[in-house]
């Protein structure tokens, strides 16, 4: 068998015990809940100060919309965090990946960038 023929051997690293893939699941389902509750707060956001003649006439509950992004971006940090020690990303990476959460439609580009990168380095 030549070189040409030979088959490609897998290169990516392995994932002792299925702790990547767990890190890598955690992290890409909080990347999506925390990018919809963002775009539901850039909504609700956009309807009180643009929309509405005075902020005042909002509802009360709106101000659960906030706390429930706020909530879920915490996790979302810590699901990063996770993910950035298990797959040894470098501290500037992290540091992009976990700001993402507070740019609309930006958490769901870099779940979709960091889900590649992490398969492409892992066998996950």
């Amino acid at each position: 068998m030549t070189a040409a023929t030979a088959p490609e051997t897998d290169r990516r690293k392995p994932d002792p015990n299925g702790k990547i893939r767990g890190a890598l699941t955690r992290y890409r389902v909080l990347a999506w809940i925390t990018g919809v509750w963002l775009l539901i707060l850039t909504a609700e956001i956009v309807f009180k100060y643009l929309i509405l003649d005075n902020s005042a006439d909002a509802p009360d509950w709106f101000t659960y919309i906030g706390q429930a992004h706020g909530v879920f971006y915490i996790l979302y940090l810590f699901m990063t965090l996770d993910l950035a020690i298990k797959a040894r990303w470098a501290a500037s990476r992290t540091l992009l990946t976990a700001l993402a959460g507070t740019i609309p439609f930006l958490s769901f580009w870099f779940e979709h960038k960091r889900t590649a990168d992490v398969r492409a380095e892992y066998a996950v």
